[in-house]
């Protein structure tokens, strides 16, 4: 069975991308627009990684992961920051806010993979 991975990004062109990229290697991917309806799929689904964006309208990255940290089915999953920041302060935010690592928009398609398939398997 697939391991499903969850993409959050209020940019449906990024989620697309991201999509096309890890479905093309195997993987399931469930989607949302923004933190808030993150944390919906992250609680109705089980996911072996959440790929995130920071900059969202209703809830962003930052917000969802300290959530998704704090919600049982969150507890242990890596989650990826996706994102056009590249501030050090911010970098240092999402890792004390549980993020597992941060990628850079505009992402390369192997590096994704290869974070994906360390992370995810």
């Amino acid at each position: 069975m697939a391991k499903t991975i969850l993409t959050i990004d209020d940019s449906k062109a990024i989620r697309d991308m991201v999509g096309l990229t890890l479905r093309g290697a195997g993987y399931r991917v469930i989607e949302a627009a923004n933190g808030a309806e993150g944390i919906t799929q992250l609680q109705a689904e089980t996911v072996a990684l959440v790929i995130v964006d920071l900059n969202m309208p209703v809830m962003n990255g930052i917000d969802f992961i300290r959530n998704a940290r704090r919600d049982p089915k969150g507890i242990g999953v890596p989650i990826v920051m996706l994102t056009t920041e590249t501030k050090a302060e911010l970098k240092a935010e999402g890792k004390a806010a549980g993020a597992t690592g941060w990628l850079n928009k505009p992402f390369d398609a192997d590096m994704l993979l290869a974070v994906t398939k360390k992370l995810a398997g």
